[in-house]
């Protein structure tokens, strides 16, 4: 410390949720860096669920900042029921901090979301959840997104606003998709604006002077590092930078100030939507692993799909991000599997690589090759000691840590966070 960064080393959906609440016990500003509302976190405590799509997981901890960086997309509509949901549930949302910078996303957004992916063959959907990140992130990109900042003063915003959709509106016309009511969309967005003003703020200030004071800082990655924009499997990815250099850009830091890196791995494999998916299981033990895991995505519902523990493409999604301790999640879903399998190398066309393919295509035609080992059949979800898991089960780990090439400092035996113990190995 003082900066630690947690990303998600697969394809999303690792549990980073419930890690973050872990490791926010001893941490004093935790900041959400990139994304939108299309990353769902789960975090079980005690009795209580709670899914959070914008909102850093600090916010269980009484008190600690929770910053919603310049690096998101954000929808102030989908923002603002959040917060309420979570006062519903009696918790108080005082310390959340929206930057001046972050862009957002307004209905035009959304709109052009869902008529890009309509659009589109089947063989060419991206599986987009159709949340309005990608058009928001492309507005940014051509510099005439609209930023929360604005939200602070009314007038200019709405000139802004109707500025801009009725370009989208003129484009929607022509493409025979429904034009938005501007003026019923202006009402709804200037009623989340003045609930959001007293929450605006530069943060990128409250974050360095976090750091300036030698206050422990988590930033918090949304999604997973093969949905990266870079260094995903392009164009089936997201829109921002999901691994960890992403943290810097997308809060305001300098690099020298990142002590630490945590990466969550699930000790199988997921990914919800469409592109390359080299472990795949479409078979009863994919559906088995997808039923006993809960694999069903937080934001959208829509079921994963399930694949044995890919090594290959763990190790290169820990060199890229650097990671110093691994998070291992739900180890228990395999503890009914008699045999389990790690997938150690790509057959790609007769040629056998440990090394992780940079082009797609290549990825939909690889043959893992695999390695056994034996399961433990043996219930975990009420250990709480590392020496006390089976025999097997410390060998699995182990041969992941291996493999990856990064040591475990986390193991989850199931959802709450009492699941939850540290280990050194």
């Amino acid at each position: 410390m003082p900066a630690t960064v947690l990303v998600g080393t697969q394809w999303g959906d690792e549990g980073k949720g419930k890690i973050i609440d872990v490791l926010t016990k001893d941490t004093d500003v935790v900041v959400r860096y990139q994304g939108g509302n299309n990353a769902g976190h789960t975090v079980e405590i005690g009795d209580k669920k709670y899914v959070l799509h914008l909102i850093p997981s600090g916010i269980f901890r009484e008190g600690q900042p929770c910053v919603i960086g310049n690096g998101l997309v954000v929808d102030p509509i989908a923002l603002v029921e959040e917060m309420e949901g979570l006062v519903e549930q009696g918790l108080s949302v005082d310390a959340i901090q929206l930057s001046t910078k972050a862009h957002l996303i307004l209905p035009y957004h959304k709109e052009m979301d869902a008529y890009n992916e309509m659009i589109k063959s089947d063989a060419d959907k991206i599986g987009t959840t159709k949340r309005g990140i990608g058009p928001s992130y492309s507005d940014k990109a051509s510099r005439t997104g609209i930023r929360a900042l604005e939200m602070l003063k009314l007038e200019k915003y709405e000139q802004r606003f109707r500025t801009e959709g009725i370009k989208f509106n003129k484009l929607f016309a022509t493409a025979g998709v429904k034009e938005l009511d501007l003026d019923a969309e202006w009402l709804r967005l200037k009623e989340a604006a003045e609930y959001l003003q007293s929450y605006i703020t530069d943060t990128v200030l409250t974050v360095n002077k976090a750091l300036k004071e030698g206050k422990n800082v988590l930033f918090e990655g949304a999604q997973g590092t093969f949905l990266d924009i870079d260094h995903g499997t392009y164009p089936y990815v997201t829109s921002s930078n999901t691994t960890s250099g992403g943290a810097c850009t997308g809060a305001g830091v300098s690099p020298k100030h990142i002590t630490s890196i945590w990466g969550v791995m699930k000790v199988y494999t997921t990914r919800v939507g469409e592109g390359p998916f080299p472990t795949e299981l479409l078979c009863d033990v994919g559906q088995k692993l997808g039923t006993i895991g809960g694999e069903f995505g937080a934001t959208t519902g829509r079921p994963r799909r399930c694949g044995w523990f890919d090594a290959v493409a763990s190790n290169y999604s820990c060199m890229i991000n650097g990671i110093d301790k691994l998070a291992l999640t739900k180890i228990d879903v395999l503890d009914t599997f008699d045999e389990l399998l790690i997938c150690t190398a790509y057959d790609v066309n007769g040629v056998v690589t440990s090394e992780m393919p940079t082009d797609s295509e290549d990825l939909t035609i690889v043959k893992p090759i695999y390695e056994s080992m034996p399961g433990w059949t043996s219930e975990t979800t009420q250990i709480t000691d590392y020496e006390l898991l089976p025999i097997e089960a410390k060998n699995y780990i182990n041969r992941i840590a291996e493999l990856v090439e990064a040591d475990i400092g986390i193991v989850s035996v199931g959802p709450n966070r009492a699941q939850t113990f540290e280990v050194n190995c």
